[in-house]
């Protein structure tokens, strides 16, 4: 008998491992479906559109470089997590993918330093370049811009108890944080004469988390930063507040090198009938609420 209750056992043993075995490869299929179900299909409309040839640097590809630490536009997502399947996330991330998908190539993201990104697109090395990129005169020089897709607003980030109430007040900082490459940084390390507070008044950072880590640790009196990332920084790092009124209103494009004008025709094909369609404000829309949106145009 006591055999008997014995072999019973290890059968109910064995048939529950193989319910969990069962359960588990279940779940592990559940789990491929809904990673295949967060590729979005391409809508029809950027089917089959009218676009010019080109080529590109690698057959196949569309290689984007990017500075992957500017929320809400371009952010590190875990392994395979993000948009798509992808290591990255943000608003210019899922646009990107889009404009790859409409000319019939694979998306490839290099993340770099900011101006690392803006030399890799020059020196033919990628693509296009997007990372809340915004359009100067002087980087017109060397690159050719798209069509803007979104509104980028430049804001100043100071302590809560900060003396600094108002742009204005800017003037009397002792030292001005911004990233490097950035407009912001243009702008502030400009001479007074043109508006900016010169370049012994600012220092400029490789991303905008260590300019605002200066900042926490008294080391800078303010940042100039695109309000989309800011409003993360300030968010996540108790103390700090945005001054009421915008530093600067831009425009967010993306940029091949200088003169390629079959790639950068086709992109603007795609990109003007994604915004004509819709599609760039839902993207917006993910990561932006609509007051803000409607306050950034």
């Amino acid at each position: 008998m006591k055999k008997l209750i014995a072999m019973l056992l290890a059968l109910v043993m064995v048939l529950s491992m193989g319910a969990m075995a069962f359960a588990a490869e279940g779940e592990e299929a559940a789990d491929d479906e809904a990673a295949e179900a967060e590729v979005p299909e391409l809508p029809d409309y950027l089917k089959d559109l009218d676009l010019p040839e080109f080529t590109t640097i690698e057959e196949g590809k569309l290689i984007m470089s990017t500075n992957a630490q500017f929320p809400p536009y371009e952010m590190v997502a875990d392994e395979g997590k993000g948009f798509a399947g992808m290591d990255f996330t943000g608003i210019d991330v899922e646009i990107a993918w889009y404009l790859a998908q409409a000319v019939g190539l694979e998306l490839v993201i290099d993340d770099m330093e900011f101006p690392s990104a803006l030399i890799a697109v020059q020196d033919n090395k990628s693509d296009m370049m997007l990372a809340g990129l915004t359009y100067n005169e002087e980087r017109d020089e060397v690159m050719d811009f798209s069509t803007s897709y979104a509104t980028g607003v430049q804001v100043v980030i100071v302590p809560e108890d900060s003396e600094i109430e108002s742009v204005d007040d800017l003037a009397n900082a002792e030292m001005i944080g911004t990233q490097s490459g950035t407009t912001g940084y243009i702008y502030c390390s400009d001479t007074p004469e043109n508006g900016g507070y010169g370049e012994d008044h600012v220092t400029a950072y490789d991303n905008g988390a260590t300019a605002v880590q200066a900042l926490l640790n008294g080391q800078i009196d303010a940042v100039v930063i695109d309000d989309g990332p800011a409003k993360e920084y300030v968010a996540a790092n108790p103390g700090l507040k945005i001054l009421d009124t915008a530093y600067v209103t831009e425009d967010y494009c993306l940029a091949v090198d200088q003169d390629n004008t079959d790639l950068l025709e086709a992109l603007n094909t795609v990109i003007e009938t994604m915004i004509d369609e819709g599609l760039v404000a839902e993207i917006v829309s993910h990561y932006v609420s609509a007051d803000e949106a409607e306050a950034a145009e």
